[in-house]
């Protein structure tokens, strides 16, 4: 695997992650995102959806993983109140029920300036719900938000079939802004996978498959419950490894989050593209044992600091 391709998990602060990617009483040493800097070279900030991120927590973050891998990046969610309508899923996301607050752009910024700051932004992502669809006041919302945000390297994702045609990636493309290319249960009119670049850098997201609960479920993790087979990433790999010739760096973020499932088929992911064997958190081997053929001998020695 080209060193361009970066491949991680979205998100590290999950309780279920307790005792199956997370060592017992890993938060008492170590901070989530620095033990898994031992084993990736990618986080997507998720908190930074919910609530525009602190400077404090960004150089920290920054400081913490720059010490175990120098190469490592983040990706950053651009804040909800960009991209959701307030009312979540009985609201439908348009430009007429987006209304941000005249500070949120101003609060965005200092936690992306530091982690630019730093050389550790790799790309912010504006992520929209399938019900923002291609319309013309769409456009012109979406065409504003860039204007706002030009100066970050940006992702945009979309998950409504309606974006996907040529005239909406020749004006990613004007704008130098990153198509981003997801999989997602194809249900409806749901964009089906892709293989876009059209900009300097490529961004992938893998939220899995979970069709039976991906719009109606009992827990919010229900959504992100699917773990890809090996032949199911296989056919990423060919699509990743498309996607990295026509692009600097490429950053693929798995979501599919529950129970360590991204952090599992991010090393599959890894594994096959390399062709090498990698390093795995120990307590996941336990719980996904059919990881221990593609594992180094020795992983365990990656266990909490001091």
């Amino acid at each position: 695997m080209d060193a361009k391709v970066l491949i991680g998990p979205a998100g590290w602060s999950y309780k279920d992650w307790d005792g199956i990617v997370y060592p017992p009483g890993l938060k008492r040493s170590q901070h989530p995102a620095e033990y898994l800097a031992q084993f990736f070279d990618l986080i997507e900030i998720n908190t930074s959806f919910y609530a525009p991120l602190k400077p404090e927590h960004a150089k920290l973050w920054c400081r913490i993983v720059a010490a175990v891998n120098p190469d490592f990046r983040f990706t950053a969610k651009l804040y909800k109140s960009f991209t959701h309508a307030p009312g979540g899923i009985v609201q439908s996301t348009s430009a007429a029920t987006l209304d941000p607050a005249d500070e949120d752009e101003d609060r965005v910024r200092e936690g992306f300036d530091i982690l630019a700051a730093e050389g550790k932004l790799g790309a912010v992502l504006v992520q929209f719900p399938i019900s923002f669809r291609n319309t013309l006041e769409n456009r012109d919302y979406l065409e504003l938000l860039i204007r706002r945000f030009l100066e970050y390297p940006l992702a945009v994702e979309v998950r409504h079939d309606s974006w996907n045609n040529e005239g909406i990636l020749r004006y990613f493309t004007e704008k130098g802004v990153s198509f981003c290319n997801i999989d997602q249960p194809a249900l409806g009119k749901s964009i089906r996978p892709t293989e876009h670049v059209t900009s300097r850098f490529a961004y992938v997201r893998l939220h899995g498959r979970n069709y039976e609960q991906w719009f109606e479920h009992e827990h919010a993790h229900d959504r992100y419950n699917y773990l890809y087979s090996e032949q199911e990433l296989s056919r990423w790999k060919t699509k990743v490894e498309n996607i990295a010739k026509r692009a600097e760096v490429t950053f693929v973020v798995a979501n599919n989050h529950f129970e360590g499932k991204a952090v599992v088929n991010s090393l599959q992911l890894r594994h096959m593209l390399s062709g090498r064997k990698v390093k795995a958190p120990e307590p996941l081997l336990h719980h996904y044992p059919q990881l221990k053929q593609i594992v180094e001998r020795g992983t365990g020695e990656f266990a909490l600091r001091g």
